[in-house]
């Protein structure tokens, strides 16, 4: 079976004041995609999302994205610890 790459991530602006929770394949690729706001109606343009402030790697995509609802649910002083 071959191995697969999927992340969990979080990002947030410079001021710290709203936080980011996604999955993707391609993390390095995605991050570049938040900078460069090609969706500039998207929420990470809007907020200048651009920072990484976390991230995890999950070898199966049902994982990854039960993991990213958790994390969603999560108050946001948790998310911050």
């Amino acid at each position: 079976m071959r191995d697969h790459n999927y992340f969990v991530y979080i990002l947030t602006n410079i001021k710290r004041s709203v936080l980011y929770t996604s999955v993707t394949n391609d993390l390095s690729a995605r991050l570049e995609e938040h900078k460069k706001g090609s969706k500039q109606t998207s929420f990470t343009s809007r907020y200048k999302c651009y920072y990484l402030v976390y991230f995890e790697h999950h070898q199966y995509i049902d994982q990854a994205i039960d993991r990213e609802k958790e994390i969603k649910g999560w108050s946001r002083a948790k998310k911050m610890r």
